[in-house]
């Protein structure tokens, strides 16, 4: 059984996020930057649609940050402020939920006579017993659970030995806030559907994803600095850019954890347009930026989608 910390903190939060790499936040963050070339200080990983009665925000989100994180940029704040509905990726309190642990831990796990090794490809197996004894586990702590699973772990574990929490993750952050505030909170996808997005993939596709994780871990600190500099300002381009590279070798993967789901949002999205409600959508930054993200497939259908 894996150290009960990591659990507890991999099903609080990180289940659902896992269309960014996790590299994204593992190196020390760099906030005092300069804008590139081109790119105007003040913009910020949010972008805005007005609509004929109401207003809706999208907000890029990182699960895992530190206290020093906050104060967010001001566009940011009034978008919160002026917006009467909140909707995350999936109900991060049902995530505690014992039913919901119960249900990962049983599709996280091989059944008896079945284990890790022996479904791992040689060099997948190699990448992880290094980074296992990197860390100072015990391999036999591993064994029992499937390589989606396994990947999950080693990047709570990696987040956790940096110092880093999902207490702090921008998700959180505003989740609380607005259950505090008695303001109306929604959910584009069910604790079930997340759950199965990773626990249903086949043994390629698990492999795969599980030696993505083992390189970009490998690579954290030369990448994670980017790609948060890219976030605080807002350099979408900068942003993608570094986040297609970790998934270039896994279009499957890329397709079923961004795109597939881009296309379903989007469509939640429009009927708030039409609403009346103002309305914040807070997912992952990987969902907003480049070809066929949220932000792109909303402009190819006629939406004015501003950048703040």
């Amino acid at each position: 059984m894996l150290p009960r910390f990591v659990l507890r903190s991999k099903l609080s939060v990180v289940l659902f996020v896992f269309f960014l790499p996790g590299f994204f936040i593992t190196a020390t963050f760099c906030w005092q930057i300069r804008p590139a070339a081109g790119q105007e200080a003040h913009k910020s990983c949010l972008w805005s649609i007005e609509g004929q009665s109401n207003k809706i925000h999208l907000l890029g989100s990182l699960h895992f940050l530190k206290p020093d994180a906050f104060p967010l940029a001001a566009p940011i704040e009034r978008a919160y402020a002026e917006s009467e509905r909140l909707v995350f990726e999936t109900d991060l309190a049902a995530m505690q939920d014992p039913a919901v642990q119960a249900r990962m831990m049983a599709l996280g796990m091989y059944p008896e006579g079945q284990g890790l090794w022996q479904n791992l490809d040689p060099g997948t197996r190699q990448l992880l017993e290094k980074k296992i004894t990197e860390f100072g586990l015990p391999l036999e702590a591993f064994s029992r659970f499937k390589p989606w699973f396994v990947a999950v772990q080693i990047e709570i574990v990696q987040l956790l030995r940096l110092g880093f929490s999902p207490q702090y993750g921008i998700d959180v952050h505003f989740f609380d806030r607005a259950k505090s505030a008695g303001k109306e909170v929604g959910f584009l996808e069910s604790t079930e559907f997340q759950i199965d997005l990773f626990g249903s993939m086949d043994k390629q596709d698990q492999n795969a994803f599980l030696n993505q994780t083992l390189k970009e871990l490998a690579l954290a600190d030369e990448l994670a600095g980017g790609l948060i500099k890219f976030w605080k300002a807002g350099d979408a381009a900068r942003l993608h850019d570094l986040l297609s590279k970790s998934f270039k070798n896994y279009p499957g993967l890329y397709d079923r954890l961004l795109i597939q789901r881009n296309k379903k949002w989007v469509k939640e999205i429009e009927g708030t347009i039409r609403g009346s409600k103002s309305v914040l959508f807070v997912v992952g930054a990987g969902h907003l930026v480049g070809p066929e993200s949220v932000v792109d497939l909303l402009e190819k259908k006629g939406y004015q989608v501003k950048q703040q």
